[in-house]
């Protein structure tokens, strides 16, 4: 996946820096990471697709292995056959390699053992040339020289090209969240429902690295917003979880990232990737809130003067362990479920079983430590709400009821350690199962250590003249204190401006409105001024006009914009300096140029009736037209969705 690929050894920030600096690559952007040594999706896409021409290879021998009674043809089906089934196994393995390096690659920036944990790799997208239908619609639908709009068409391809290599840090988030919004503008001024921009949308699958096209933009903006929710998975993966401040950056990190793949589920729809399809959302939001919990108990597990690790404390830390177990077997029975069994990662599929085993056993640990380590005195023994143990696995009687003497608790504290131990040598066996697993060391080391622990503290608890036989231990029931919480990406923390502000306001001037343009007209200054009322903010509007006066004569009408003033483009002016301008002007008059919005029914640059301001108001309410947006602004994150804004309201004096 895209983090293995990434050089971040010593000299490679130095290099990113010194590239910035010169100017040759968008701040966010990591420009080491466009010479990888390969494409690890491209990689991807290739195995699967020699992984489906062997099964349909496969699918035909069988069938004709069934059909045929010639025993020459059986016997050479069946070998065929085997050779088949021996190109799989090595396919399925490459693809393993491939897709467990991922949890490999980001290691935590601790020297501490910890826990790996699963970061998800970015989308990989193709080059796209924005020029054609960006100049075809700014010359044809919004009357302006295309040619003049090529530094803005640069500025889009720039950014486009820059959030294909972000940077793992906050730096890089904020490039694709400036991306995003600069997406979400595009989708209010060209896109005019149901249509599109014409432009065929290329994505790589972040599980199984297939492409995926698409011509609707909403796949384009869905596609950032996944990258940007791994783009946090990767960014808490990378925290040092041996102190506090890392272990919440890291918590924060996977609350985010649920928090995108949440937000990308309930907005997005008919995605032609697997990866972006509702259950394999589901899922993943799922895997972040779990890894989110997991890193809430190891920062339980830092030691804090504050907080001594009296019984109290270890039974906490038991029930935690078994609410991160719980939240991992969720997760672990998502996966198995089709359809996503069928693409997700078989690593990821047996680290999430790995862990659960791993969690569950480490409760039971903790908990023999409470019953082992607590005071010999039965007074000093605290009274334990009922709620931490589960049901009783056996009929013993101190499934129900907590025991209060010393011998009694050494011997469930052997039950739960016996737990303990079978849990860790399940974790240990799944974790040898999977060959791209076995080559995570720090897995292992952590596995063998919980193991190596338990096994030290069940020797401590045995006695020679023990014969009897240590009954099983309850379940502990999983609690705990600080529940992640989903997160959504807060979008309107990154200001941009609209790269196309100079074609006019959003309410206007986009390619849902149709409109037409009129004047220059030249208006003299009558004994009571020009004849008109003026209201809102860029574009100004004339709400009314004086019958008979030098407005009306001129051919202005109620609900014409003021676009041009004396040969000036004055779309973005607010009302007073409208206003100001029109005061200043003496006795030769003002060239004024305006446009009519007219009603969806009526193409543009035909009828010659314009509405009332009544009308118009009414038509702009229905459609969503309002006054615009201001020029920095942060358009809103739902796909599909653009910004409206609400008229001023508020009429100026006749200048």
């Amino acid at each position: 996946m895209i983090p293995e690929e990434r050089p971040d050894g010593p000299g490679a920030g130095e290099e990113s820096a010194r590239l910035e600096e010169a100017g040759s690559v968008r701040k966010g952007s990591d420009p080491l990471a466009q010479i990888p040594r390969g494409r690890p999706q491209s990689r991807r896409a290739r195995v699967h697709q020699q992984i489906t021409k062997e099964l349909r290879m496969r699918t035909g021998a069988e069938n004709l292995y069934r059909a045929t009674s010639n025993a020459w043809v059986r016997e050479t089906v069946a070998l065929e056959l085997s050779y088949v089934n021996s190109s799989l196994q090595l396919l399925k393995e490459e693809l393993e390699e491939l897709n467990g390096s991922s949890v490999e690659a980001d290691r935590p920036e601790s020297e501490g053992i910890t826990v790996p944990l699963i970061p998800l790799g970015l989308k990989e997208t193709r080059e796209l040339d924005w020029s054609t239908p960006l100049k075809e619609l700014i010359s044809g639908h919004f009357g302006e020289d295309s040619a003049s709009y090529e530094a803005e068409i640069k500025e889009l391809g720039d950014l486009r090209q820059a959030i294909r290599t972000p940077n793992r840090s906050e730096v890089g988030l904020e490039l694709l969240m400036a991306y995003y919004n600069q997406l979400c503008f595009l989708d209010a001024r060209f896109v005019a429902p149901p249509g599109n921009l014409g432009l065929l949308f290329h994505w790589y699958d972040s599980l199984t690295g297939v492409p995926a096209q698409q011509r609707a933009l909403a796949f384009e903006k869905g596609s950032v917003l996944f990258n940007i929710g791994a783009l946090h998975t990767q960014i808490g993966a990378r925290q040092d979880r041996s102190c506090p401040e890392g272990t919440r950056r890291a918590v924060e990190a996977f609350q985010k990232a649920a928090g995108a793949f949440s937000l990308l589920r309930e907005n997005f729809s008919g995605a032609p990737s697997p990866d972006m399809s509702p259950a394999s959302l589901s899922m993943l939001e799922g895997l972040m809130t779990a890894q989110a919990q997991e890193c809430i108990f190891e920062g339980l597990l830092l030691p804090s003067p504050e907080a001594p690790q009296d019984c109290l404390a270890q039974l906490r830390l038991a029930q935690e362990a078994a609410q991160v177990a719980a939240e991992y077997r969720q997760v672990h029975q998502t996966m198995t479920q089709p359809p996503v069994r069928d693409y997700v990662p078989f690593p990821w599929t047996t680290l999430v079983h790995v862990k659960a085993e791993y969690f569950c056993a480490l409760a039971h640990y903790h908990a023999a430590v409470a019953l082992c380590d607590s005071p010999p005195a039965e007074e000093d023994f605290p009274v334990l709400p009922q709620a931490f143990l589960g049901p009783p696995a056996t009929s013993e009687p101190w499934g129900a009821v907590f025991p209060q003497e010393q011998e009694e608790r050494r011997n469930l504290g052997k039950a739960h350690l016996k737990r303990s131990i079978l849990g860790q040598e399940e974790a240990l066996r799944l974790h040898a199962v999977c060959r791209a697993l076995r080559r995570v060391d720090l897995l292992q080391a952590v596995l063998a250590q919980a193991l190596q622990r338990s096994l030290a503290k069940y020797s401590e608890l045995d006695r020679e003249d023990d014969f009897l036989e240590t009954a099983e231990a309850p379940d502990i029931q999983p609690k705990t204190q600080q529940k992640p919480e989903v997160r959504a990406p807060s979008f309107s923390r990154v200001k941009v401006t609209d790269i196309f502000q100079r074609l006019g306001p959003l309410s206007v001037f986009s390619a849902k409105n149709h409109w037409r343009l009129a004047g220059p007209v030249r208006v003299t200054r009558g004994e009571a001024g020009f004849g008109l009322t003026l209201r809102g903010d860029a574009p100004v509007l004339v709400a009314a006009v004086m019958p008979g006066g030098p407005a009306a004569a001129a051919g202005l009408q109620e609900g014409d914009y003021i676009v041009s003033l004396n040969g000036q483009p004055c779309k973005w002016w607010r009302h007073a300096e409208v206003v100001a301008r029109l005061k200043g002007v003496g006795d030769e008059g003002v060239s004024l140029q305006v446009v009519t919005l007219l009603p969806r029914a009526e193409p543009p640059g035909t009828g010659h009736h314009r509405p009332a301001l009544g009308g118009l108001l009414r038509i702009q309410k229905e459609c969503g037209w309002g006054t615009p947006a201001p020029a920095r602004a942060s358009p809103r994150c739902f796909l599909g969705w653009s910004r409206k804004a609400k008229p001023t309201g508020r009429l100026s004096p006749q200048p």
